[in-house]
């Protein structure tokens, strides 16, 4: 039975009003480590969300149940615990109706078979890196890391008659790569949707670049320095500020973004330098799906009742100033705004054109920070966060990287970097380091910050 078939199904056993989420995931792995490959794998797997709302006493509930499926006779039970638990719940706090029937045609044939991959797919990477394992060898380097593909197949279905399919392909690579005694480490990766455009000599050859230029070290005490910080730990930043921007919080005075009083930020400049930051489901080369296909958004906003409805592009900081928030149809229509569902994909622009090797060119003393590390909130209403950095610190003075530094735990605030940013170059796609288990899209420049703030020195290699 396709999974067509299985939303059928859904729609056919429930007995009040429902929206049945199936994925279709096709996956494709590669791992090494110590300089040769170890596993490699193919999967696939059906799941099914059903989201099922009731009338209770006070108002409408909802609940979702998901499950993983393996034959048709499955579905009924999953559709039959989604209605038990919502007439079990209490009524919901923000309640709209589901999302009404309505053509769209980007979504082309909403009943269309699901897309998948093949080990195929991971071919030229494998050759790469054969010849980055002769090459690490021969240069006293091991490598570890891995390649995955992920090709998932989201078909939405309604009691109200919506029907919508998208296709989700992402994939990344990591590439971490020590000395033989370990006592040296760097990382790189790279995000992509196809693996066409993975150049793994390109990758080793850019661990191989950080690896010499810690055959030198510096230790130098915690305090505020000059950093460049490349698109990668700019994006793990971003990524926290995006998660956290709930419209609800605002008003409510529990979040960064908040403006006192019920107000929010918004119209507020938050940096000098023209900043953008935005998601957009159509963004080149970081497509995503084009409609609400989960309940909830990392910032903790609630769409629920707002299952198939379109994603459209955000440009929640303009120019520098805050412009837009996170809202679902509820609080949007409560509060005279468009509802904002987020994008599975982050972009930070503000037209700038230097590269990052440009940027340390102009550098006359300062720290270069590849990789952060275990990155944690402090305080809520400031954004403050905690992390470590990781796999390269490296000095940098008159234009050239020295020496590797020792690594220190840093207290910042990503929306206060925003502001206090003197440089900042060209954007470009990047995978970050800390949240690329649930981001892999992002596009980001890197930043100079003239005083990041390093609390104290960490044992963290």
């Amino acid at each position: 039975m396709s999974v067509v078939d299985l939303l059928d199904e859904a729609l056919r056993v429930a007995t009040g009003p429902v929206v049945a989420v199936l994925t279709e995931r096709h996956e494709v792995n590669l791992r090494w480590a110590a300089n040769a490959l170890t596993t490699n794998g193919e999967m696939r797997s059906v799941s099914l969300a059903v989201t099922a709302t009731a009338e209770v006493e006070g108002g409408t509930a909802i609940a979702t149940v998901a499950a993983d499926l393996v034959e048709v006779s499955e579905v009924a039970a999953v559709v039959a615990a989604a209605e038990a638990a919502a007439r079990a719940a209490s009524p919901a706090e923000e309640p709209s109706p589901l999302v009404a029937a309505e053509a769209h045609p980007e979504d082309g044939d909403v009943r269309a078979g699901p897309a998948t991959t093949t080990v195929e797919t991971l071919a030229d990477v494998a050759a790469g890196l054969g010849r980055a394992f002769e090459r690490a060898a021969a240069e006293g380097h091991l490598l570890y890391g891995f390649a995955e593909h992920i090709v998932s197949t989201v078909y939405l279905a309604s009691s109200t008659g919506l029907r919508r399919r998208g296709v989700d392909p992402q994939g990344r690579l990591e590439l971490n790569g020590k000395s033989d005694d370990l006592a040296r480490s760097a990382w790189v990766g790279q995000q992509t949707r196809t693996f066409a455009d993975v150049d793994v000599d390109a990758l080793y050859a850019e661990v191989s670049r950080r690896l010499g230029w810690a055959r030198r070290t510096v230790e130098l005490p915690p305090g505020r320095y000059e950093t460049l910080l490349p698109p990668g730990p700019v994006a793990d930043l971003v990524i926290y500020a995006a998660w956290t921007a709930n419209a609800r919080d605002a008003e409510d005075g529990s979040n960064v973004f908040a403006g006192g009083e019920g107000r929010t930020r918004v119209g507020e400049r938050l940096a000098e330098l023209p900043v953008d930051l935005l998601w957009d489901p159509a963004w080149p080369g970081e497509e995503t799906l084009p409609f609400v296909a989960s309940t909830s958004s990392p910032d903790g906003t609630s769409f629920a009742f707002d299952l198939g409805l379109p994603v459209e592009p955000v440009r929640w900081v303009e120019g520098g100033v805050l412009t837009q928030l996170v809202r679902n149809r509820a609080h949007a229509a409560a509060t005279g705004q468009r509802p904002t569902p987020p994008a599975d994909n982050f972009v930070m622009d503000a037209g700038g054109t230097a590269t990052l090797d440009e940027m340390i060119a102009r550098t006359k003393r300062g720290l270069l920070v590849t990789c952060f590390w275990y990155i944690r909130e402090v305080d809520p209403e400031r954004l403050l966060l905690t992390g470590l950095t990781r796999d390269g610190v490296y000095l940098v003075e008159d234009g050239e990287v020295v020496a590797a530094v020792n690594n220190f735990r840093w207290n910042e605030s990503p929306i206060e970097l925003l502001g206090r940013a003197t440089e900042i170059g060209a954007s470009v796609p990047v995978l970050c380091r800390e949240w690329n288990d649930y981001v892999t899209r992002t596009v980001m420049p890197p930043l100079r910050i003239p005083d990041f703030n390093y609390s104290t020195v960490s044992q963290a290699s």
